[in-house]
């Protein structure tokens, strides 16, 4: 028996992975073994600061108490029935989902990429039966650059070549334009919008490298959308609740999407929680049979997501998130003025990244990470060289501020190469 094993220390468990597992990721070296609030510790009880919130899915902080309690009262009594039968979480769950982000009805599912492929099912069933497309031709916009998860369909539109590459054959139907870009959109709506079913956009692209479209981009999209009876589809699975200052993003611009996409902080991360919204003339398109999941709509998630949901509101924290997301990136321009390794700062809330003043392809960015994580604040690079910085929104200002602390220590002790 190794020394790793007989200590279970972060060597013995990244070696079980690598082992075992799968090699899709390829995670900082650091193995979490409990959390709480703003807060991550490893297994050899060093304390972290958690920068990235399971890609924004633990907005409402780690074991968050309310969310626990809900998860495990409801788990002692009922966790799944399957849609066979009726449960008694699952209509109480629509009505406030609906009510608090104003639409007709909900379909629940679990997870962000099956509520994205929901979303363009239903509305390419709505383009053939309401709007009138000939059957099999419906296309959807999509951007370049775009994250929406990684099934066959969806990849089928990306162009991040580790998503795209060697899983073809692709699904059609898809028209890629430029993002930020509504010369684009009108053009192309322009020439085919008599075939086109949807316009599915991120209100910010985050993967891609929290890249915030200007001002007007969405209510100018969703205008567009509206003038050629084509539906507006915000995939707000990272941008949603609260974590950009808004309930949901597009709330920035006052656009209702015609179809909206909430997944993880749906659940606070607890548990896989996804959902699709639209109002009747849409959603009521979809009849028994024709689309389901086991899982969506059982009724531990329900009542983790109403918990969860009960936290953003009781704790205030869109409003939480729209100042302290001010606060840090007026402090990180602050930093800027100080040294040449940072480019740039850009986000909306605290959905924010810092962009590395290095090539995609050099290791500046990730060996930041490296050197952040050894000051207690942990991040990770997306797209080579831009760290995506979003903590958990119940963060408080004294905290936030001990975290652009521990970020000015590390960028000005950094050393290149």
């Amino acid at each position: 028996m190794s020394t790793a094993e007989k200590t279970k220390n972060s060597q013995y468990f990244i070696e079980l992975e690598n082992d075992y597992g799968a090699h899709n990721y390829h995670p900082l070296p650091v193995v979490l073994d409990k959390g709480e609030g703003v807060y991550v510790w490893d297994v050899e009880g060093k304390k972290y600061y958690d920068f990235l919130s399971a890609y924004s899915a633990v907005n409402q902080g780690h074991s968050h108490p309310k969310i626990v309690d809900a998860l495990v009262n409801q788990a002692q009594k009922l966790a799944l029935t399957s849609r066979a039968f009726y449960n008694s979480k699952l209509g109480e769950y629509e009505k406030k989902v609906t009510q608090l982000f104003g639409f007709d009805k909900v379909l629940p599912m679990n997870s962000g990429a099956e509520a994205v492929e929901t979303a363009v099912k239903l509305a390419r069933k709505w383009s053939y039966e309401v709007k009138g497309i000939k059957g099999g031709s419906a296309k959807i916009i999509v951007c370049e650059n775009n994250f929406h998860g990684r099934t066959t369909t969806i990849v089928s539109f990306s162009n991040d070549p580790d998503a795209h590459n060697n899983y073809g054959p692709f699904t059609p139907g898809f028209i890629k334009i430029p993002y930020n870009d509504l010369a684009a959109l009108e053009q192309v709506l322009k020439e085919d919008a008599s075939d086109i079913a949807a316009f599915l956009v991120e209100p910010i692209q985050g993967e891609a490298g929290v890249y915030v479209p200007d001002e007007g981009f969405l209510k100018g999209a969703s205008d567009l959308c509206k003038k050629y009876n084509v539906l507006f589809i915000a995939d707000e699975v990272q941008t949603g609740i609260a974590r950009t200052g808004k309930l949901i993003a597009c709330h920035h611009e006052e656009v209702q999407p015609d179809i909206l996409i909430l997944g993880k902080a749906l659940s606070g991360g607890m548990y896989p929680v996804s959902a699709v919204f639209a109002n009747n003339p849409i959603m009521n398109v979809i009849h028994p049979g024709q689309h389901g999941s086991t899982f969506g709509g059982n009724p531990l998630a329900c009542a983790v997501a109403m918990a969860a949901l009960d936290v953003v509101e009781d704790e205030n924290l869109s409003e939480r998130a729209e100042k302290l997301g001010q606060l840090f990136r007026n402090e990180i321009k602050k930093l800027i003025e100080k040294t040449d390794l940072i480019a740039n700062v850009r986000g909306k809330g605290l959905l924010n990244a810092i962009i590395i003043n290095d090539s995609q392809h050099s290791p500046t960015a990730w060996n930041l990470c490296l050197d952040l994580m050894k000051n207690g604040l942990l991040a990770k690079p997306t797209h080579g060289n831009i760290i995506r910085l979003a903590p958990p929104l119940v963060i408080t200002e004294e905290q936030l501020m001990e975290c652009v602390a521990i970020i000015e220590k590390t960028v000005l002790e950094f050393k290149k190469g």
